[in-house]
């Protein structure tokens, strides 16, 4: 008999019916209706309520109380979807991918209602069957627009397959993997997102190897969680700031949502390191209940015990050459250094493009200094976005090179008489003014930061070459502590809520707990200590600013500064 983990599958089945408990608690009445999201939230309690009405020693196993409701939910579900088969709602109107994420939900939960051969189920099968019977011709003909699209319409492909054997609907799915997946040489997808690796590419890629016998595409998975190891913080959050999506900004991104996938591949490949990280994962708690539990009832083996745990190595240097980021992690402090943005190359601020301009993060204790900027006014073009990533002996070096221009007089022949000249973009605004039609004076803003890791922080060389100009390096500490030296930056420039301080000469220190980070020294410039976050933000109205508790020391451009973060 397979040894099984029950502690693992308690937790699951309890997750599980907290949440069904939270469903049973709204009316019917107010099943989700309407809008971009609300179909897939209505799938998401349909899936959770069967996988409690079959889940073995649950409170709800059994109860025709989850079965009613569920009928009620995919009644409401068949009338969100419009006569093309696509969900209606949502600024991607008639979207196919938003609709596949809802229908890979349906043909799951007919799988379980497949095999548990419950007559019970029955009208929910017919229910469920027409929706998904429905958006198939819309799965296969359908296009996408971000990446990792291509998995989730790949992967509702590989469904449909799975519940009846269509060879033109396996031929799509195998289309869109002819186009290669996008994983990275250093092991990120193309968009560098742990949100949308953990919830749309491992696990769409993970079923496509299921269904079509791909092992080489469940390596790939293994590749991507292999190298996320390595970007899993002190705090068990994941590094996302060499992110191309939301997540490269906002919240700690936690690992718990990993879960599911460190914990297959840990299992069926006998990999402690990945047991690990699927250790730390559980311990968050269990997210998204209703798929932890239906891949389990799905795939019992995984619920098989765990290999021993392999904790990665105390003092360690990774780094991902295609995403320019760099982690180095001693007992003392964690590192983190990025020179990956996209700023530089296309000059704008968009989804899909790596913008964080935080280029250092240092874990020491209770105290994290959660983000390090280098501001300055420069043609409106924001703070430092290193665009190279580097190496000098032991120090790693993030370079950037900035343009602005001056347009020269149009020649005689290209000038007309109406002053109507083509509106054009400038690569910082747009005018009409014919910009490729005239000569440009150029001026360059160069910068290089060199960072050398210490034994309890890091050491910083800050080069400019340009114009003159004023900067202001922010430390920005996750809030809770104090700072001790330092002026307070009382004129509300910083736009801080929890304080800053100005540091002008000498050292200062953030403490929080028993711990402490010191920082310095000032350098006497004059300057604005604040943060500016460049045109494509003001202009909106808009910032990029971080929150906690802010500190700032200012120079001035061309020079050498030299400033060490350490702990205390």
């Amino acid at each position: 008999m397979t040894e099984v983990d029950e502690a693992f599958r308690r937790a699951v089945i309890e997750a599980a019916d907290t949440a069904v408990d939270g469903v049973l608690a709204t009316a019917a009445a107010d099943v989700h209706t309407g809008y971009i999201g609300l179909y897939r939230a209505t799938m998401r309690d349909i899936k959770l309520l069967v996988a409690a009405y079959l889940a073995e020693g649950g409170r709800h196993a059994g109860d025709a109380a989850l079965v009613s409701r569920a009928v009620t939910c995919a009644e409401a579900l068949a009338g969100m979807q419009a006569a093309s088969g696509l969900f209606v709602g949502g600024d991607n109107v008639e979207s196919p991918p938003d609709t596949a994420f809802a229908i890979n939900d349906v043909c799951d939960t007919l799988e379980l209602i497949r095999r548990a051969a419950a007559p019970a189920l029955a009208p929910l099968d017919r229910l469920l069957g027409a929706v998904a019977d429905a958006a198939a011709p819309a799965m296969v003909a359908g296009g996408v627009h971000t990446p990792n699209h291509r998995w989730e319409l790949a992967a509702v492909l590989a469904r449909l397959h799975r519940r009846r054997a269509d060879p033109a609907v396996r031929a799509r799915a195998e289309q869109w993997l002819a186009e290669g997946i996008d994983l990275q040489s250093d092991g990120m997808f193309s968009e560098r997102s742990a949100n949308y690796a953990v919830f749309v590419s491992n696990p769409s890629l993970s079923l496509i190897g299921d269904v079509f016998d791909r092992p080489d595409v469940h390596d790939v998975v293994v590749r991507n969680l292999e190298a996320t190891l390595g970007l899993i913080l002190p705090d068990d959050t994941v590094e996302t700031v060499h992110s191309r999506r939301q997540d490269q900004h906002g919240e700690r991104y936690p690992l718990a949502p990993y879960l599911l996938a460190y914990r297959r591949f840990a299992i069926e490949r006998a990999r402690g390191d990945l047991a690990w990280a699927a250790e730390h994962a559980a311990a968050q708690g269990i997210v998204e209940p209703q798929t932890v539990l239906t891949e389990l009832l799905l795939d019992p083996r995984l619920a098989q015990p765990l290999p021993d745990a392999e904790s990665p190595a105390a003092t360690r240097r990774a780094e991902w050459a295609a995403s320019r980021l760099v982690v180095d992690t001693n007992p003392t402090r964690t590192l983190v250094l990025y020179g990956g943005s996209d700023y530089s190359s296309q000059r704008r601020i968009r989804s899909g493009l790596a913008n964080n301009p935080t280029f250092l993060r240092l874990f020491a204790g209770e105290v994290v200094l959660d983000s390090v900027r280098l501001s300055r006014d420069f043609f409106g073009l924001g703070p430092f976005r290193a665009a190279q990533l580097e190496h000098d002996g032991d120090a790693v070096v993030l370079v950037e090179r900035l343009e602005g221009r001056y347009y020269q007089p149009l020649a005689e022949g290209d000038r007309r008489a109406d002053g109507a000249y083509d509106l054009a973009d400038e690569s910082r605004f747009s005018a009409a003014m014919s910009f490729a039609d005239r000569q440009t004076e150029t001026v360059v803003l160069r910068t290089r930061i060199a960072a050398r890791p210490t034994e309890d922080g890091v050491e910083l060389e800050i080069t400019t070459d340009g114009p003159e100009l004023p900067w202001a390096l922010e430390l920005a500490f996750r809030a809770g502590g104090t700072f001790e030296g330092g002026a307070e930056v009382a004129d509300g420039a910083a736009e801080v809520a929890d304080g800053a301080v100005r540091l002008d000469s000498g050292t200062a220190r953030y403490r929080l707990g028993a711990g402490a980070v010191e920082f310095g020294p000032g350098t006497g410039a004059a300057g604005p200590a604040r943060y500016q976050p460049g045109e494509d933000y003001t202009y909106l109205g808009a910032t990029d600013a971080v929150g906690g508790s802010r500190a700032y020391i200012v120079g001035s451009s061309p020079g050498v500064a030299r400033v060490f973060v350490r702990a205390v």
